[in-house]
């Protein structure tokens, strides 16, 4: 019995076994903390800090399903990248929010909204997954992109960020706030 280097990493090498099998990397999505990180995966981003919150009309939700685009609202609707395929949807938010912490202690560190529209009778919806993706970026990097929202998503949003933490709501930045007024 002997170690040997295969291409796919070390392995225990078998005298009695004809076959020797190399370990191999499986590919995976790498969730890494704020350590340095240089290995197998690197450049993988940190989702643990982030949720989606799904503004339905004049309610908000946590929905985690909406991280791998399974919310309650995207279930069973086909999307399109064309607007004109969903003439009767009604508008549905998906807004990313990054819970970040500093000495003082936890706070809602980014928040990045974008838009849906989503027919449920028709099974039928619009988004543009790229936007989704590039607004899930700014908020894990401590942005605030919350413009587009009406007045009442953004009484909905406000509402749901105090009542799920008070404490973070009080230590998150001002512009937060402001955006939310």
């Amino acid at each position: 019995m002997g170690i040997v280097r295969g291409d796919g990493g070390w392995n225990v090498e078998n005298n009695q076994s004809q076959d020797p099998q190399p370990m191999k990397k499986k590919l995976a999505l790498n969730v890494v903390s704020n350590k340095e990180h240089r290995g197998f995966g690197a450049g993988s981003i940190d989702l643990s800090q982030v949720s989606p919150v799904v503004i339905d009309g004049d309610e908000a939700y946590i929905d985690v399903g909406a991280m791998h685009a399974k919310s309650k609202v995207e279930k069973g609707i086909k999307f399109s990248p064309d607007k004109a395929n969903v003439p009767n949807g009604r508008q549905v938010w998906i807004v990313w929010v990054a819970v970040d912490r500093d000495e003082e202690g936890s706070f809602y560190g980014g928040a990045s909204a974008c838009e849906m529209l989503v027919d449920t009778e028709a099974r039928r919806g619009w988004k543009l997954l790229a936007e989704h993706v590039n607004r899930m970026d700014a908020a894990i990097k401590r942005r605030f992109l919350l413009e587009n929202l009406g007045a009442s998503d953004k009484a909905a949003l406000r509402k749901l960020l105090q009542e799920h933490n008070a404490e973070w709501w009080d230590r998150s930045p001002q512009i937060l706030k402001d955006q939310l007024a």
